[in-house]
């Protein structure tokens, strides 16, 4: 691939929100997850695993998600939170929300058509199948697995891309790992770390048509030796 294709692709991809129900074959995941386990991790270690989820046990994850959530049954991520966002980080979270819902024609006090955005994160955006990325446990306490696990994930959503799919990366749809875990066929011996909607793009869908903005380079590189 030349350095124009990859290009393509790093600046070409962006979240997708909303999905065709045609379903993915498995060759074509199997060569997407082919190209992401390229990606590199901290002396090969390579502690991640992941759960390629569609079909009756997806189904299971979106409902079990949305009743306990519904429900008010607390939040069971197995990843810590840093709690509410605040200064620069809350401001650009804002931004993408703002754009998600001017995109999506949701006003500021439609309570029912946002907690509607809400729950479609709870179902994995509707995506024909999912990603769950998991850690080994032993690892639990350092922050290195987490590290390498955000690289194959990126490693994911670009390979994804490349093959005409689209993904977002959604924490919602880990929510309630306990359903996570027994529909997904996961072990109590690794850790849920993040999830990943996958599909064929809906270029209907208002929101993916969104780009995210993003800081510019002399604005996150610190360049220190250069003449």
């Amino acid at each position: 691939m030349s350095s124009d294709d990859y290009k393509s692709v790093v600046m070409g991809r962006r979240s997708i929100r909303g999905y065709k129900p045609d379903p993915v074959p498995r060759e074509v995941v199997e060569e997407v997850v082919s190209m992401a386990v390229r990606g590199p991790s901290s002396m090969n270690t390579q502690p991640w695993h992941l759960y390629v989820v569609s079909g009756e046990p997806l189904k299971k994850i979106r409902e079990g998600n949305t009743e306990r959530n519904l429900a008010g049954v607390p939040p069971s991520r197995e990843i810590r939170s840093h709690g509410a966002y605040e200064g620069k980080h809350r401001e650009r979270q804002i931004e993408i929300a703002v754009q998600l819902f001017e995109a999506m024609g949701i006003e500021r006090y439609d309570k029912e058509a946002r907690q509607d955005w809400v729950l479609r994160g709870f179902r994995q955006f509707d995506a024909p199948m999912c990603v769950v990325v998991t850690y080994d446990k032993e690892l639990e306490g350092g922050d290195i697995a987490q590290f390498d696990c955000g690289g194959i994930v990126t490693g994911l959503v670009n390979a994804a891309w490349s093959k005409g799919l689209g993904c977002v990366v959604n924490s919602q749809g880990i929510m309630q790992s306990p359903v996570v875990r027994e529909h997904a066929g996961i072990p109590d011996d690794q850790v849920i770390m993040i999830c990943v909607a996958m599909g064929y793009p809906d270029d209907s869908f208002p929101a993916n048509a969104v780009v995210s903005k993003r800081r510019e380079v002399d604005d996150v590189a610190n360049f220190v030796g250069f003449e």
